[in-house]
């Protein structure tokens, strides 16, 4: 899941980051009003977590900035403020969801979680595909009854492509997702190198990654044809 996050309190916005990464997720950071709707306008994210208080103005109007242009990515609004009034239109422009600060990191991850399975259509937080099961919450993944020890980013983009089985996703696509701004993402070839990793250790699936040759990668249920 790539998050962008817009938060001035510095060490609010690195625990943030922090606990996303740590289990596999990808979380852009921009701090004020003006940088966020730059960066809404050239990027594609899962999910979108908004302080209310920022230095060069509200967070309402980057959320009506957003909304205005069609976009439909789900949004969680963080603030210090625990009015109802707040909250209340913070939804009519277009909230999905609101947080009031301080408030427990397990909290915001489940919160994010049920924004992304909302999103999709899930009901609970265990995607499957074929035989893959992926638990979202635990960061766990399994084949049959097998479990499956994979890397914070390698159980990243198996979720990506089980997110949408047989949906092909390019090379950049998937980089775009697993890596953020300030991380130096690999040559687009090294998706390569992940997908082989992946492949082994699901090894005896009856989902599978198959190569769409000159397009990309896709997660086909019954395997390939």
């Amino acid at each position: 899941m790539r998050i962008f996050l817009v938060e001035d309190t510095r060490d609010v916005a690195e625990a943030i980051i922090e606990r996303f990464a740590r289990i596999g997720h990808v979380v852009d950071w921009e701090t004020s009003v003006d940088a966020a709707i730059a960066a809404l306008e050239d990027a594609l994210y899962d999910l979108v977590i908004l302080d209310v208080m920022l230095p060069d103005g509200s967070g309402f109007s980057v959320l009506q900035r957003l909304r205005n242009a069609g976009g439909t990515v789900p949004v969680l609004m963080l603030t210090a403020r625990s009015e109802i009034e707040d909250r209340v239109s913070a939804l009519d422009i277009g909230a999905d969801d609101y947080l009031v600060k301080p408030f427990d990191f397990r909290e915001l991850e489940a919160r994010a979680r049920a924004l992304m399975r909302r999103r999709h259509g899930d009901a609970t937080n265990l995607l499957a595909c074929g035989d893959i099961f992926i638990d979202r919450s635990a960061r766990s993944v399994r084949v049959g009854q097998r479990e499956v020890h994979l890397t914070r980013r390698e159980v990243t983009l198996l979720e990506i492509l089980a997110t949408r089985p047989g949906r092909v996703f390019s090379k950049d696509d998937l980089l775009d997702q697993v890596f953020g701004w300030d991380e130096e993402a690999p040559s687009a070839n090294a998706v390569e190198l992940y997908i082989g990793r992946l492949r082994k250790k699901l090894h005896g699936a009856s989902a599978q990654i198959v190569t769409v040759r000159g397009f990309g990668y896709q997660l086909v249920a019954d395997g390939p044809a």
